[in-house]
């Protein structure tokens, strides 16, 4: 006999769990749809050529092997760099910009953890082909409005630019574009080993430099007004032009976002905010729940200028972002914003006598043509256990039939939530009350 088990980082998903994965998907791709995304689909493999473009740390988290044809394939780890292939293979049908979203799961072979695995779902959305601040704007608007649809209102969006980092290495003395590079790798470590962690090993990469004020203007998090912040951390544009330049497209920005009807504590300033990938050139953000902040991101993304160069001669530009929606159903739940039901019908019908089983699937059938997800109980058994049944699976109501009611061809209706019972209804009377 073989053990059923499953591998170390991945999971099954029980009923339960999949449906509320699946009403979070339904919401969130609503959104996407209202901002005017459409949705593509990639292949879960790749060359590894592809994978390995850009990939940084991730590199050694990637599944690789040779396929049957003995091709270097990877199993993919994001769909940002997919997608960077596909908009070089397809662009002249596609239409610039382009704007797209995607729900599927990815691959990495790291250490599992609560609501960390080795395969998990994202979903992305991107703006490609415009260099344009809109996009960026448009982009953080998608994620404040993703997470204000799933019932969230206690959430930051962290905000950053890889020109201010890149400006601030170069003041501090560090140049070369690898080195540079490695030493924001670092820095998005932060959060996990701290900043003694994030000195150690910056001394260990750099022993002749001194991250000391570094890491403290790093270390920078707005706290109030953005406009107050702004004018505060105004001298440090004088340490590099390109950080001035980062400093100023991030004020442009935020003047875009404060234009608009979003609650500003939910977008901020984190001079920390790195994101680990060597891909980003511009702003980049990472979301975190208010009251879960040890959760970890559950959105992050930025934009990535230059990634299609390395599969096409043409550059085309983009920002995006991506939900972790492993980590964020972790949090929904622990903030009990999910539903705890395991089944998509809403009416359980039960039969007390076999020979009416017709009778029972014609009333379930009415309700399914009347857009009421019926389900129709296969057994003849004491009204405890389809009544136990309807409560375990999630169904708000039970129709019964007896034998009375056959001969009446009226029903007996149960709301299983007050457990308000009502005897002698016709079909009509019974979807009324459902429908309320």
């Amino acid at each position: 006999m073989i053990t059923p088990k499953t591998l170390s980082g991945f999971r099954d998903r029980l009923p339960r769990e999949a449906m509320a994965k699946g009403a979070v998907l339904d919401k969130l791709a609503s959104v996407f749809r209202s901002f005017g995304f459409v949705p593509i689909e990639t292949p879960h493999l790749e060359y590894a050529s592809i994978l390995t473009q850009e990939a940084g740390d991730i590199q050694k988290e990637i599944y690789r092997f040779k396929d049957h044809g003995k091709r270097e394939v990877g199993l993919r780890f994001d769909q940002t760099l997919p997608l960077a292939r596909f908009v070089a293979q397809h662009h002249h049908t596609l239409g610039l910009p382009f704007k797209r979203y995607a729900i599927g799961n990815v691959f990495r072979g790291e250490r599992a953890q609560k609501g960390r695995y080795r395969e998990f779902t994202q979903c992305d959305f991107d703006f490609i082909g415009s260099a344009s601040l809109l996009c960026d704007s448009e982009i953080i608007q998608v994620i404040i409005a993703s997470l204000k649809a799933l019932g969230l209102e206690e959430f930051s969006v962290w905000i950053n630019h890889r020109k201010i980092l890149n400006g601030l290495c170069r003041h501090f003395g560090v140049h070369a574009k690898e080195d540079i590079r490695a030493l924001l790798r670092v820095v998005d470590k932060l959060s996990k080993i701290g900043q003694e962690g994030v000195l150690l090993e910056l001394k260990t990469l750099f022993p002749n430099l001194d991250f000391t004020d570094f890491l403290r203007i790093v270390n920078t998090k707005q706290n109030g007004d953005p406009i107050e912040f702004f004018k505060d951390v105004a001298y440090l544009k004088t340490f590099d032009t390109t950080l001035k330049e980062g400093l100023e497209e991030l004020e442009r920005l935020f003047d875009l976002l404060l234009c608009l009807e979003i609650n500003p504590e939910h977008f901020k300033v984190d001079f920390s905010i790195a994101r680990g990938l060597g891909y980003y050139t511009g702003i980049v953000y990472e979301t975190t729940l208010n009251s879960l902040a040890t959760l970890g991101s559950v959105c992050s993304g930025g934009r990535y200028d230059n990634l299609s160069k390395s599969f096409s001669a043409q550059n085309f530009p983009g920002v995006g972002a991506s939900i972790g929606l492993d980590r964020l159903l972790v949090g929904l739940e622990e903030l009990e914003l999910v539903e705890s039901k395991s089944t998509s019908a809403r009416v359980l019908v039960v039969c007390m006598d076999a020979k009416d089983f017709a009778y029972a699937s014609q009333v379930a059938q009415k309700f399914r043509q009347s857009d009421v997800n019926a389900e129709l109980y296969p057994e003849i058994e004491k009204l405890k256990k389809p009544f136990s049944y309807a409560n375990h699976k999630g169904h708000e109501f039970v129709v019964v039939l007896g034998e009375e009611e056959v001969r009446t061809r009226s029903l007996t209706l149960k709301n299983m939530t007050t457990g308000v019972q009502v005897n002698h209804l016709s079909f009509l009377k019974a979807l009324a009350m459902v429908s309320e």
